[in-house]
């Protein structure tokens, strides 16, 4: 099946959607989720038009793990949590709700329940205000 570069995450890349960005560099783009499974949720978008992890070429994997990893440490500075989930879904049945591979980053607390899995949106304001957090652990 080709890629549908009319999804989601590749109008996002190319400026077409609006998004809360936190990082970016040539092979990664880490946003806010807007419909987060937990305050903090983060997303790391690779450039590369793959729709599952299995098409997605080895430097783009290598940019989105960096960026992972990047955004998970800042992730668990600046919001303290318990521990740091990070997840990868591919295909329908597994979950993914956009077809452009993607990262997740959910901060989670013990005692916490995770919403459901891209269903509500949150305020814009609060997410705004959760990214600068982020953003200043990264630097920015």
């Amino acid at each position: 099946m080709p890629y549908d570069d009319a999804n989601p995450f590749a109008r996002i890349l190319r400026g077409e959607l609006p998004s809360i960005q936190l990082a970016e560099d040539d092979g990664a783009l880490a946003i806010m989720d807007i419909m987060p499974q937990a305050d903090g949720h983060v997303l790391v978008i690779p450039k590369a038009p793959a729709e599952q992890i299995f098409d997605l070429p080895d430097a783009a994997l290598v940019a989105a793990i960096r960026m992972t990893q990047r955004l998970a440490v800042a992730v668990r500075q600046a919001l303290q949590p318990d521990g740091v989930f990070v997840g990868q879904f591919n295909g329908a049945a597994a979950g993914q709700t956009v077809p452009h591979v993607h990262f997740h980053v959910i901060p989670r607390w013990k005692g916490a329940e995770l919403h459901m899995h891209a269903r509500d949106h949150a305020d814009p304001e609060k997410l705004k205000s959760i990214a600068q957090r982020i953003r200043q652990q990264l630097g920015g």
